[in-house]
C-alpha cells in the first residue's frame, strides 16, 4: 500500500508550515524530521513505498539527489522552502514554491497559499525564524494586540529553541512528537490554554538555558563582528541558534557566530547577518566543509578544529563593513 510522507525542518518554522497545512488538507502520513541542522532528510523516504511527498523548509540543494530519484518514480513531490535550492528541476510531478528572500520564511509561503487561513500559526513560525519585523507588521495587520504579538513571539522562540541540539537526545521533545502535540489545535493560543504541561516544559528549558548563556563573552569583536564559543554540553547545543538570534536582535548593525565545541574536537556553527544588512551568511557558509544556509543566518554543521582560526578571520571580513 502506497504511503504519503511529511518532510520537514524540526525547528519552529518547518513545524508551523506542516501544521497549516494538515489543518488545511487533513492527511494521514509518515513523519519524517530530525533536529533542526538535520536536512538531509529526503533520503529517508523509500521510492517504493512513496505516493506523494511534502517537504517544507529542507534546503533543495542538500536533497537533490534523493528527490531526483523520486521524481524518477513517479513520486509526487510538493516542495515549499525558503533556502537557496541551487538548480530546481522541472518535472511535471514535481511543485515548487520556493523564495529566498531574506524577509520570508516557508510558515509565510504557506500562510500566502492558504490566504491567511491560519495566520496566527504562520506569525509563531515566522517569529521563531526571528522574522521579529516582518511578523509584527502582518500581525498588526491581523489585527491583533500588542500582549497576543508578544506570546505569539515567545511561543516561536520557545519551539525554535527545541529543535537545536546535536541529536533527538538533547531535545525537550522530539520535532515529530512536538509536531503531533500542536497539530490538533487550529489556533497557538487554544494550544497553550489546553497544553500548559508541554508549553510549560518549553518555556522553563528555554529561560534556564538562557540563564547559562547570559554569562558568555565574546572570544573575537571587531567593528562590524563578535564571535561567541559556547561548551561541548547540551544546554549548549540546546540553546545555540536562540542565543544567535538575540545577539543579532541586541544589536541590529552587527554580525554575530556562535561557535559550540563538539565531542569530536571539531565545531558547530551559527552565523548571524546583521539585520540591518540580511546577506552573505550563506555565501560564508559554504566556503566551508558542511556549511549551508540562508542570506541572513546559516550554520556549519562540523567545521574542523584546525580550520577555526580560518573561519574567524573570514567571518570579521566578511561583515567589516557591517556597520
Amino acid at each position: 500500500m502506497k504511503t504519503s510522507f511529511d518532510v520537514f525542518n524540526g525547528d519552529a518554522d518547518g513545524i508551523c508550515a506542516l501544521i497549516q497545512l494538515r489543518l488545511a488538507t487533513p492527511k494521514n502520513s509518515k513523519l519524517i524530521t530530525g533536529v533542526k541542522r538535520d536536512i538531509a532528510l529526503l533520503k529517508q523516504v523509500d521510492p517504493a513505498v512513496a505516493q506523494d511527498v511534502t517537504v517544507l523548509d529542507v534546503a533543495m540543494g542538500k536533497n537533490r539527489a534523493a528527490l531526483d530519484n523520486l521524481l524518477s518514480q513517479g513520486v509526487r513531490v510538493f516542495y515549499v522552502d525558503h533556502h537557496n535550492p541551487d538548480e530546481i528541476p522541472e518535472h511535471n510531478a514535481l511543485t515548487t514554491h520556493i523564495n529566498t528572500a531574506a524577509n520570508t520564511c516557508t510558515s509565510l509561503i504557506v500562510d500566502k497559499l492558504l490566504e491567511g487561513k491560519y495566520r496566527e500559526w504562520a506569525l509563531v513560525g515566522a517569529y521563531g525564524d526571528n522574522l521579529f519585523a516582518v511578523a509584527d507588521t502582518l500581525a498588526n495587520k491581523t489585527g491583533l494586540s500588542d500582549a497576543d504579538k508578544e506570546k505569539l513571539k515567545q511561543f516561536g522562540t520557545y519551539l525554535n529553541y527545541n529543535g537545536y541540539g546535536a541529536s533527538l537526545a538533547d531535545l525537550l521533545f522530539s520535532p515529530a512528537e512536538l509536531y503531533r502535540f500542536l497539530a490538533p489545535y487550529p489556533s497557538p493560543f487554544n494550544f497553550i490554554a489546553e497544553r500548559p504541561d508541554v508549553y510549560s516544559t518549553l518555556e522553563q528549558g528555554y529561560l534556564s538555558d538562557s540563564e547559562k548563556a547570559a554569562s558568555i563573552v565574546p572570544i573575537s569583536e571587531e567593528a562590524g563582528s563578535r564571535v561567541f564559543m559556547l561548551p561541548d554540553e547540551a544546554w549548549a547545543r540546546r540553546i545555540s541558534g536562540v542565543f544567535s538570534n538575540d545577539l543579532a536582535n541586541q544589536d541590529p548593525a552587527r554580525a554575530n557566530a556562535v561557535i559550540t565545541a563538539k565531542a569530536d574536537g571539531n565545531y558547530l556553527v551559527s552565523i548571524r547577518a546583521p539585520l540591518k544588512n540580511r546577506i552573505g551568511a550563506d555565501e560564508l557558509a559554504a566556503k566551508f566543509p558542511t556549511g549551508g544556509g540562508r542570506k541572513a543566518a546559516a550554520g556549519i554543521n562540523a567545521l574542523p578544529a584546525e580550520q577555526l582560526s580560518e573561519f574567524i578571520n573570514a567571518f570579521h571580513q566578511q561583515y567589516l563593513l557591517a556597520t
